[in-house]
């Protein structure tokens, strides 16, 4: 298939896109680089972690998106004392007849918002282990697959908070971004703030897309060129996060316990490759892949003591990775 081909599949579905985000506009004000990285992990497949402070329209976001795929929406509201069956289902014994039926759980929908997933204990976060990686749940001895797209979206509360527990590093390692959702602008909160007040009801999401559209985009993004010093140039980011003296960051020595994955660098250029779709583009360019970078990393470096007792942050490590590493 030629380039020109290629751009105008990517312009017909990128306008689907487009129609989302304007959509979802009408009723979250600012926030776009949250809802940007949404469609990345929809375009991708990718779970996506929302970590922000409560009320920061982070629920608000995931439903609307839902509603405006028309595609199937399950909500699991995490607590400290749910149990893996209340996410994966269970088997009910009918003794009239003396036979298990298997009764499926929330997990068993489209888009599945975890809400506040580090109020529940690990072994519920572990339940959804197979889920987010096999696309299947096993219920007893039955195994069931998951419909396409399935896309978990988790929201959580900083670890600080009182009642979180944090999440086991191979949970983590599932969601393809981290998202820190900050708070609106003065102008943003000042616009939230004349619309709420007014007394209005907030408008109903219509339907734009489907899911079927969604899963001809993904097609389209797995098109989208990359460039062999392009390649290059991300592995050199994710290797820098094991060995950094060796990518000549000398004063990050000492301060990384363990760097991120090859599944990192599966997860990056999938990454890059949606933000370049995003921008109407059928090549990935350098900027795609520090863009969408951090998201990527910063829940999969794990500092040392010593970092931690002098302040220094994943995403300070991450960035100054990313400023390092030479650009092609």
């Amino acid at each position: 298939m030629s380039m020109t081909q290629i751009d105008e599949q990517i312009s017909q579905h990128a306008q689907i896109f487009n129609n989302l985000k304007d959509e979802i506009g009408r009723v979250l004000v600012g926030q776009e680089p949250m809802l940007s990285r949404l469609l990345i992990g929809l375009l991708t497949g990718g779970h996506v972690l929302l970590e922000g402070l409560p009320g920061l329209a982070k629920t608000l976001t995931i439903h609307s998106l839902a509603t405006a795929i028309d595609t199937g929406f399950s909500r699991i509201q995490f607590t400290p004392d749910m149990l893996p069956a209340d996410v994966i289902g269970t088997e009910i014994y009918n003794p009239k007849e003396s036979t298990f039926s298997v009764r499926k759980g929330p997990i068993f929908s489209n888009l599945i918002l975890a809400d506040e997933i580090n109020r529940a204990p690990a072994k519920v976060q572990a339940a959804l282990l197979e889920a987010m990686q096999e696309r299947q749940g096993t219920i007893g001895v039955e195994t069931f697959p998951l419909e396409e797209p399935f896309l978990v979206l988790a929201t959580q509360n900083p670890i600080e908070q009182e009642g979180t527990y944090p999440l086991p590093e191979a949970q983590v390692d599932r969601f393809m971004l981290k998202v820190v959702v900050d708070y609106p602008t003065k102008e943003e909160e000042r616009k939230i703030v004349d619309r709420m007040a007014s007394g209005q009801p907030i408008p109903d999401i219509r339907k734009v897309a489907s899911p079927q559209d969604i899963l001809d985009a993904r097609v389209t993004v797995n098109k989208v060129f990359i460039d062999e010093k392009v390649r290059d140039y991300l592995v050199d980011v994710v290797r820098a996060t094991r060995n950094p003296k060796e990518c000549g960051i000398g004063e990050l020595e000492g301060l990384i316990e363990t760097g991120a994955s090859p599944r990192a660098s599966i997860n990056l250029t999938k990454a890059a490759r949606a933000h370049a779709f995003l921008q109407n583009r059928g090549y990935v360019t350098p900027h795609d892949v520090k863009s969408i970078a951090m998201e990527i990393l910063r829940h999969r470096v794990i500092l040392t003591y010593e970092a931690e007792a002098e302040g220094r942050t994943n995403d300070d490590v991450v960035q100054k990775i990313l400023d390092h590493v030479p650009v092609p």
